[in-house]
């Protein structure tokens, strides 16, 4: 009996939901095949239908909400509306978010996995690369600046952003890790010229 329309690229999206979620757990190194396939649902065998190999899986998996619009694993309690004229000051609120910061393992891989890329080949770093200049978009198309600031600021909002979850993840000390997110958002918010979000409808607060 052939399977219905649609049935690839639905069993695609299930092992790389289930590698992302591995991946951003324990690293790219600490993972298997078989262990990928077992938590999608499948046998370790079907695996090289889909993907010539992990290395090839793991570019798919830098994939985030900025240019995967299947992109399914956001965070309980936050919305990000890419359409909304408050779509950059939404992006800094959920991704230095209580919420983003405890579910590791639906975080932005760009969080979870940016020593993983230092350490893998061109084409890993060309999908970084590519997820993090979709942030800065994002973000420049509402900054409130001269034309000529715009990219700049944008380009240190999303390392802010980025670079504050990766280092409040590594700090043991809660408290601190929770003043470490609140500062970089504060900042972010700030340098972007969206310093008024009392009217944003996501409610992403570091301590909510």
């Amino acid at each position: 009996m052939p399977y219905p329309v649609g049935h690839r690229a639905v069993v695609k999206g299930k092992i790389i939901q289930s590698a992302r979620r591995l991946f951003n757990r324990h690293g790219f190194d600490n993972v298997s095949i078989q262990q990928i396939m077992s938590g999608a649902g499948l046998t370790h065998g079907g695996f090289y239908s889909y993907f010539r190999s992990k290395s090839d899986l793991y570019t798919k998996v830098l994939g985030c909400l900025f240019t995967d619009p299947e992109w399914k694993n956001h965070w309980e309690g936050v919305e990000v509306d890419m359409a909304s004229s408050q779509a950059a000051a939404q992006v800094v609120k959920a991704y230095l978010s209580r919420q983003h910061f405890e579910d590791v393992e639906n975080s932005c891989p760009m969080v979870a996995l940016p020593t993983d890329v230092m350490r893998s080949g061109d084409d890993a770093k060309r999908a970084f690369e590519e997820v993090f200049a979709a942030m800065v978009g994002v973000l420049e198309r509402n900054v409130t600046d001269e034309k000529q600031h715009r990219r700049a600021k944008a380009q240190a909002v999303a390392a802010l952003c980025v670079g504050g979850m990766v280092v409040a993840r590594a700090i043991e000390n809660r408290v601190v890790a929770d003043e470490l997110r609140d500062a970089c958002m504060s900042i972010a918010l700030h340098l972007g010229g969206w310093v008024d979000t009392s009217g944003l409808k996501n409610g992403a607060n570091s301590k909510e």
